[in-house]
């Protein structure tokens, strides 16, 4: 659930930074909106290859080699 949670957040810092930086065309002397919502692109897109690779790395030392058995041998399979 903490993966999930941190690719919501890095999708959310994705989406806010791009509207910083192409929908709002508000100019100020202090801050600049579009340095600010690059910054927050930047940093979404971090988040989300960090998370998608642990959970890449959780899920990857789990699996067996060997496909799973079932209870049905197939009649038409030659040993």
């Amino acid at each position: 659930m903490l993966a999930t949670v941190t690719i919501a957040t890095a999708i959310f810092l994705i989406a806010i930074g791009a509207i910083l930086r192409y929908a709002i065309n508000v100019t100020s002397d202090v801050i600049n909106i579009q340095t600010v919502g690059l910054i927050l692109m930047i940093a979404g897109g971090a988040g989300l290859a960090l998370s998608l690779l642990y959970e890449l790395v959780q899920q990857g030392g789990s699996k067996d080699e060997s496909p799973p058995r079932s209870g049905y041998d197939d009649p038409t399979r030659r040993l």
